[in-house]
């Protein structure tokens, strides 16, 4: 069993390059560090380094052994975290509308979780709808989603324009019933439209049901249906109808914090990275 403390001393030692850096790094002597590598050696029955005058470089076999003691440290460090744990930490239950599954945000979720390793972060993705649901039985401390009528309370952080979103070559035709993409109820995009079309007289049929924007996108550039969407989500193969289509007006979309008062500095850090990265 190799012990934990030589190889915290070989990885910082490979990762700086010099046995003084290495030293400075852990607080340590030169001399430390040199017996540490030597008895980590006489543990392993190789030779690790290969030093001279101007640097230090790794065997073969020390490369080998490199990325077994990288996992070994985090593994004792993540059972440490758990171990130290107290009652009053846990699982922080977040919910998410696809519109925040978005690279910084998992970045910053992964920052988070690094700085605070007693907290375990649990992410749920899904419908704005089915989230505040699970928010109300009390299976979600907060969400993160979009609205386009709601009383309920929240913080808002910013508003996009809603668009009806159609393949670029595709003719609106509204002698017939129109055929709609939309997330499954309860949806406030799906909701907003099905109300706009209803005011504006114009008949419709749910063409396609999909929980993910993926799927929904899938079929308006294909032209099997058009779909509410935001206008940021627009790119190339894809139209905003305007109202030379005779298209009904949409409501923009107000994305909102709803909860999260426990736990405010991830809410903080996540409010703030969504505000300056997805606006």
């Amino acid at each position: 069993m190799f012990d934990t403390v030589l190889l915290r001393s070989f990885v910082t030692v490979a990762q700086e390059g010099s046995f003084t850096r290495a030293a400075a790094r852990l607080h340590l002597t030169q001399s430390a560090i040199s017996a540490h590598l030597r008895r980590l050696e006489d543990q392993a029955g190789k030779t690790l380094f290969v030093r001279t005058t101007r640097s230090t470089a790794l065997t073969p076999d020390g490369e080998l052994l490199l990325g077994y003691a990288r996992a070994i440290l985090a593994l004792n460090r993540d059972a440490r975290a758990r171990l130290r744990r107290s009652s009053s930490d846990g699982t922080v239950r977040m919910g998410m509308s696809e519109d925040f599954a978005h690279a910084r945000i998992m970045e910053r979720l992964h920052t988070f979780g690094l700085r605070n390793p007693e907290v375990a972060l649990d992410i749920t993705i899904g419908v704005p709808g089915t989230l505040l649901q699970a928010m109300d039985r009390g299976e979600l401390d907060f969400v993160l989603g979009g609205r386009c009528h709601d009383d309920r309370p929240g913080r808002p952080l910013w508003r996009e324009p809603l668009v009806w979103a159609a393949a670029e070559w595709m003719n609106v035709d509204l002698s017939l019933p129109l055929p709609l993409a939309v997330f499954p109820e309860p949806c406030p995009y799906r909701e907003a439209a099905l109300a706009a079309l209803a005011h504006a007289g114009i008949d419709s049929r749910i063409a396609l049901v999909c929980p993910s924007s993926g799927g929904v996108l899938a079929a308006v550039r294909a032209g099997l249906a058009i779909a509410p969407m935001l206008e940021s989500r627009l790119d190339s193969g894809l139209q905003a109808l305007g109202t030379d289509s005779r298209m009904p007006a949409l409501p923009s979309v107000e994305f909102t914090l709803f909860g999260g008062s426990p736990i405010t500095a991830l809410v903080e850090e996540l409010c703030g990275a969504a505000q300056r990265d997805l606006r």
